[in-house]
């Protein structure tokens, strides 16, 4: 499946890169490569958990984070494709 993205998917995504932790979580479970278990997110950062779960949620709402339930357990992957689509769109800006 192919996105494109329409003007306010890209500021909703926009948006929940302009923080530098949420880029650092991104970055982190890109870094993965398969799901990352949201246990091993909150050991990776020193913040409050309501917090990681606040960046955690921007993520997922923006469409960058892809989200598993196993039962309690969360696992969380970057969306790829979404990601290629976004990176697609601001590259179409400079030329």
């Amino acid at each position: 499946m192919n996105t494109t993205l329409d003007l306010k998917l890209a500021e909703r995504i926009s948006k929940a890169l302009a923080d530098a932790y949420r880029l650092h979580m991104l970055e982190s479970v890109h870094n993965e490569g398969d799901w990352l278990p949201y246990a091993t997110l909150l050991n990776m950062f020193n913040l409050a958990q309501s917090t990681i779960s606040h960046h955690i949620k921007q993520l997922t709402d923006a469409g960058l984070l892809l989200m598993q339930k196993q039962g309690r357990n969360v696992s969380y992957k970057v969306n790829e494709e979404l990601l290629a689509s976004y990176i697609h769109y601001l590259d179409r800006l400079r030329k």
